[in-house]
């Protein structure tokens, strides 16, 4: 693993006012206390070869910095957080070898009984991520919250590919697999005829404003699954909210819808992973969107804390 920089973890040392930064653990006792883990993924291979805008490779650096920035209020209202920060999964070696090598470290982090919040990089790392998943806890219920459907047929895999791969692998059910927020102007029809066949639910941009996040959610969640995965790719995010992506719209959610969502994700005490992906620091402006995106992380771990979640109930 690549340690997290003691750079990134802000303090104040003021006991009035704590931060996450001084709260997050990185000694080893820390992993084995754990309820939650944070991981990266920092790598934008997958990008590059679906032609997008390289750069997403720096993103777990960018959030973390803003995320370790955060106060306490409503996190630990109840009960201590107990968040431990791994570190990065190594990125050297092929896109291939890194998904292999970061679906182990996942794959035992939740075997430990741990929650995860991974920060990517590239959205192929939803494949590794949500197989992971899978594997320890077949059939999970999974959200592509994407302006995309990442359902590309395309060889070798990249960012456009990871939830076919996943379908056709049958890491995932497509009655359990919700893609949320996609743009019409962005996908072709062949790749919407395909979830079609399968039994895939879409759902675009325009038909969640006329549900409401809320009706859409609720639904998807009571469906029977002992786990949940949470697939955040930031630019279903309205560019003017989020404009550090790895393919920007100038059309999406809202940062208020965004943090709706994430409080969604973390009151469900089946949600084993939460990741966020394609978070682009080269092209962000004020770092709104490394903001945006570790605003989600705290609002997920609020919700978690709120619920007082001891354990992962089979619904």
């Amino acid at each position: 693993m690549t340690p997290v920089s003691p750079d990134l973890l802000f303090r104040r040392d003021d006991p009035n006012d704590i931060r996450l930064g001084e709260v997050v653990r990185l000694d080893p006792a820390g992993y084995e206390a754990a309820e939650l883990v944070l991981l990266g993924c920092p790598q934008d291979e997958g990008v590059r070869r679906n032609r997008g805008r390289e750069g997403a490779r720096n993103a777990p650096t960018a959030i973390r910095r803003q995320f370790y920035k955060l106060a306490m209020m409503g996190i630990e209202a109840e009960r201590p957080l107990r968040l431990f920060d791994m570190g990065d999964t190594p990125v050297d070696g092929t896109l291939e070898e890194i998904h292999d090598r970061h679906r182990e470290i996942v794959r035992r982090i939740l075997r430990d009984g741990k929650s995860l919040i991974v920060l990517g990089g590239g959205n192929d790392v939803s494949y590794p991520d949500a197989s992971a998943l899978a594997m320890e806890s077949p059939n999970p219920l999974a959200f592509n919250i994407d302006a995309h459907f990442d359902v590309r047929a395309d060889t070798p895999r990249n960012s456009g590919t990871p939830y076919r791969q996943l379908l056709e692998e049958g890491f995932l059910r497509p009655e359990l697999f919700f893609e949320i927020g996609y743009q019409r102007f962005a996908n072709s029809p062949t790749y919407a005829a395909y979830l079609e066949r399968l039994g895939v639910r879409g759902i675009p941009l325009d038909e969640l404003g006329f549900l409401g996040i809320d009706e859409v959610l609720h639904e998807a969640l009571e469906l029977t699954a002992k786990a949940i995965f949470w697939g955040i790719d930031m630019d279903v995010v309205t560019a003017a909210d989020a404009p550090g992506v790895s393919a920007p719209n100038p059309a999406g959610l809202s940062a208020s819808q965004l943090l709706h969502i994430a409080d969604f994700a973390g009151a469900d005490p089946r949600s084993r992973i939460f990741e966020i992906t394609e978070v682009n620091p080269i092209y962000d402006l004020d770092n709104r969107t490394a903001r945006l995106a570790a605003a989600a992380m705290w609002t997920f771990i609020a919700a978690r804390m709120a619920g007082g979640l001891n354990g992962h109930p089979e619904r």
